[in-house]
């Protein structure tokens, strides 16, 4: 027997288009890969009736105003949009959306904001005393604003009982993809995400910028290919003599040339791309906290513990407890 999971999301005028079609594909196709018995079901909700423009101009449909949602609801889902000051975005409150959401929320079993969106779950009371994410250009914005939400900024999702916030547009999905496989399982949620021909189903804990994603394309090609290659390359032997020897430079050329393109120290890079591998273990496996070590080329558990407590401030255990996902 299939379970009636009602999903409502809010639209309104310059609402982020993905923030809105990208969950509703995730549980379309969950719909799909359990042969109908994920039981999902949609619904737009609205201000008025009709349709409304998003930002990208394409327009949805909304299935019901804000005053005819009733009933039992399995998720509320709340996207964001953004306004653009002299100082660069600026999430946009809508106060139609956060004088329905104070009525609405209580009816759900779970809320959800997806990217900027948790701005406007802040402004009807609902993230006090939680921890949220958000897109990370308006991350200060939400803790100025709020001062009773702790905003943490780096992870793609985080979850806070019953409320769920998500980081910025992409990571809807990998929002999705986790309320999926809370309701059905990861298999279920792995499937979608192969369906999507998504690269890796990413865990809350991930950083919004990967290492790579947070250095600029090199100067050099020979440096964007090293990277490639401590990339794939973890559990090697990483030092600065080794990949000194693998560019033919002198160790002392190499690093002055690494720091130059990347603005970082080789030592540096090494570490904080093993310390996000290490994230990702620790969030997707019960591997042993010695195998995780091994596997992302930190060497010992004393040396996985020094590293994350100085790249995120925290212990793998600690760590483990808040994001593994089951």
């Amino acid at each position: 027997m299939s379970t009636n999971r009602r999903i409502v999301i809010a639209v309104f005028p310059d609402v982020d288009l993905l923030d809105v079609t990208g969950p509703a594909e995730v549980f379309a196709l969950a719909n799909r890969e359990t042969g109908g018995e994920a039981g999902y079901q949609v619904q737009l909700a609205g201000r008025t009736p009709g349709t409304v423009t998003t930002s990208a101009g394409v327009r949805l449909v909304a299935d019901l105003t804000f005053a005819e949602v009733s009933g039992v609801l399995d998720t509320l889902l709340i996207p964001g949009a953004v306004d653009l000051g002299p100082a660069g975005p600026l999430a946009r409150i809508d106060q139609d959306v956060v004088t329905w959401l104070k009525d609405a929320a209580p009816l759900a079993r779970r809320v959800a904001s997806v990217c900027v969106g948790a701005h406007l779950l802040a402004a009807a009371g609902l993230l006090d005393g939680k921890t949220a994410t958000t897109h990370w250009s308006t991350a200060a914005q939400l803790a100025a604003e709020h001062p009773a939400v702790t905003v943490d900024p780096d992870p793609i999702f985080v979850r806070c009982g019953n409320v769920w916030t998500g980081a910025g547009i992409s990571a809807c999905m990998d929002l999705a993809l986790a309320l999926v496989a809370e309701d059905l399982g990861e298999e279920v949620a792995l499937a979608v995400a192969r369906q999507l021909v998504m690269y890796l189903k990413r865990q809350g804990g991930q950083s919004q910028f990967s290492v790579p994603l947070s250095r600029p394309p090199a100067a050099r090609r020979d440096i964007d290919d090293l990277r490639m290659y401590i990339a794939d390359h973890l559990d090697g032997d990483l030092s600065a003599r080794a990949l000194a020897t693998r560019m033919c430079l002198s160790e002392r050329h190499f690093a002055r040339v690494f720091r130059q393109e990347t603005g970082t120290t080789p030592a540096a890079y090494v570490e904080a791309a093993r310390v996000e591998t290490a994230r990702r273990l620790l969030e997707s496996t019960d591997q042993p906290l010695d195998q995780v070590a091994a596997a992302c080329g930190l060497g010992s558990v004393e040396t996985l513990h020094r590293a994350l407590r100085k790249q995120i401030g925290t212990t793998p255990a600690a760590y483990r407890r808040r994001f593994r996902t089951t």
